[in-house]
């Protein structure tokens, strides 16, 4: 996904942080963003994808995604050719109750024996201030597609105890689940519905360099 450089110079102790852009649309230039052109890998190890849905009218159920793969290109010369790319096992889902999950993968929601997976593709980005960016996409789920709007909190770069190079960011995006044909409910007696059509997706996201192919 987007992805954004932060580092601080390794020669210069307490020197201050440089922010530039690496995705497919960039406002400033940074002459170290070169370095972080190449091939990227969302580490599964380090990331989470989640979602926030409110139940009962009255509270929020939370749960996450744990398969998933997702890779980057980023283009530090020509940052608008970077490209993004994320696969989601919908299977996978996690909400702690046994039930639960097994509900949410029933044809009442997520499909997950036809629909299997749940797929991002990046198409734009732009910087909003400071270290907070907007990604746009197709996000296809249950077969439809419909475009998707994150927002980006950059973390920076930096390179690991094993010498793997990482670029982490946060970010959160708001769907109603209705447009992407999951429309199950039940009403209550108090007025309301069982479960809100607004989802918040929740994705906190480490990447590792590709090593240089010789």
């Amino acid at each position: 996904m987007a992805l954004f450089h932060r580092k601080r110079t390794a020669d210069t102790p307490g020197a201050a942080a440089t922010t530039a852009p690496a995705a497919a649309a960039v406002l400033d230039a940074d002459s170290g963003l070169a370095a972080l052109t190449g091939d990227y890998t969302i580490d599964p190890a380090h990331s989470s994808i989640g979602f926030t849905v409110r139940h009962a009218m009255v509270t929020n159920v939370r749960g996450a995604f744990g398969d998933f793969e997702g890779a980057l290109r980023l283009d530090g010369s020509e940052p608008s050719r970077s490209t993004a790319s994320l696969d989601v096992k919908i299977a996978s889902v996690d909400t702690g109750i046994a039930d639960r999950d097994g509900h949410l993968r029933s044809a009442d929601f997520f499909d997950a024996e036809f629909f299997p997976l749940m797929t991002f593709r990046s198409t734009a980005a732009e910087r909003v201030a400071g270290d907070r960016y907007r990604l746009t996409g197709d996000l296809t789920l249950r077969d439809v597609t419909k475009p998707l709007t994150i927002d980006l909190e950059f973390h920076g770069s930096a390179t690991d105890v094993y010498g793997a190079e990482r670029v982490g960011f946060e970010g959160v995006a708001e769907i109603l689940r209705s447009d992407w044909g999951l429309t199950w409910n039940a009403a209550l007696e108090t007025g309301g519905v069982m479960v809100s059509d607004k989802v918040k997706l929740v994705f906190d996201i480490s990447a590792v360099k590709a090593a240089p192919q010789s």
